[in-house]
């Protein structure tokens, strides 16, 4: 679903960048664009538009709801596109129908050394070992709080997704959890605790259900009294993990009543070195893993992410069970129009 032009411009000129550089190039544009009422008023006409059954500003009854905000489509920005809330109202014009910034930990810190992003353009995929590296969860919780001092800010879906600062050790993984939710809560339409990525050590350990629960009810509690409301809550889960520990998560999601899962992060299962590979390859065993823990959570949230890159790939975590649905790398390989392009054939067949 990328267009000619974009695929001529990307194969010749982006591949001759620094990934991240790159991305911060095109992050920083979407950033600006975002701030300028009429620019972004463009964006959404020229790019974002989704058509008779929705708006891509998100406030359609046609299109699906989360946590009982209506989206104008079931395709959102997936976490790590938008680490540190710069880009959502950009994000939005372009045609995405919420937005998951982060990953966000309690403490601001660089991430690993570079080089940290690698594009496998043959694969249409990425492999990364970025760390978390963002600004920390005060500064995150400000920006949020400049956004929803404005009306398009106050009218987007945003969901906020929290990690462990590196630095902190496993036994004060609660508290560091906490102090983030804590941060961001108030700003956040839903939080996801994220104990998936490889690329922090010792983070994946923490999916083991002895090790989750005390983070889970501490961010639970903490999220609650921060807003005062209740917050929901979803846990981010690897697609490497054991079908039995698929199920433990979603047993311990059902017994904290949570709001539920968000499935799944980037693998490690490949031969690329040291990261989490996202993009196409990751498809099938994502799909997989949504139909598990659909089938263990009825009437929970589930988010659908991994190798969707077009709109057949969005139907099928629907049908998978996902009720909505994210993107990242596909976003990095077909340009600024496929997300409304995706929008746009998703609601010509409702």
């Amino acid at each position: 679903m990328s267009h000619p032009l974009y695929t001529f411009v990307f194969r010749h000129a982006f591949t001759r960048l620094d990934p991240e550089v790159a991305h911060h190039r095109a992050a920083r544009a979407i950033e600006l664009a975002g701030r300028v009422a009429p620019v972004r008023a463009a964006l959404a006409a020229t790019f974002g538009r989704v058509g008779r059954t929705g708006r891509s500003t998100g406030t359609s009854p046609a299109g699906p709801t989360l946590f009982g905000r209506h989206l104008s489509s079931p395709l959102g920005a997936a976490a790590g596109f938008d680490k540190e809330a710069r880009m959502v109202p950009g994000l939005l014009a372009l045609g995405f129908s919420h937005v998951e910034i982060g990953t966000v930990t309690a403490h601001a810190q660089p991430g690993n050394d570079r080089p940290r992003l690698w594009r496998l353009v043959d694969e249409r995929a990425l492999v990364n070992r970025m760390g978390f590296n963002n600004s920390g969860s005060a500064a995150v919780a400000a920006r949020l709080a400049a956004l929803r001092r404005t009306r398009a800010g106050r009218s987007a879906v945003v969901g906020v997704n929290i990690g462990k600062t590196k630095v902190t050790p496993p036994e004060h993984a609660a508290q560091d959890y906490a102090l983030s939710a804590s941060a961001l809560a108030r700003f956040a339409d839903y939080l996801v605790v994220n104990v998936s990525s490889p690329n922090t050590p010792g983070l994946r350990d923490l999916q083991a259900v002895a090790s989750l629960r005390p983070i889970l009810q501490a961010v639970q509690a903490a999220a609650d009294a921060a807003a005062r409301r209740h917050v929901p809550v979803l846990v981010k889960i690897a697609p490497d993990l054991s079908q039995d520990d698929v199920v433990d998560v979603c047993a311990l999601v059902t017994e904290l009543d949570l709001a539920g899962v968000v499935a799944t992060n980037t693998t490690i299962d490949h031969d690329h070195g040291p990261g989490g590979l996202s993009g196409e390859p990751l498809h099938a065993r994502a799909l997989e893993v949504v139909r598990l823990v659909r089938a263990h959570l009825p009437g929970r949230v589930v988010i659908g992410v991994g190798g969707v890159s077009d709109a057949a790939g969005v139907r099928r975590m629907l049908e998978a069970g996902a009720d909505v649905v994210q993107a990242y790398t596909a976003f990095i390989y077909s340009g600024p129009a496929w997300p409304g392009a995706v929008a746009r054939e998703l609601a010509g067949s409702r």
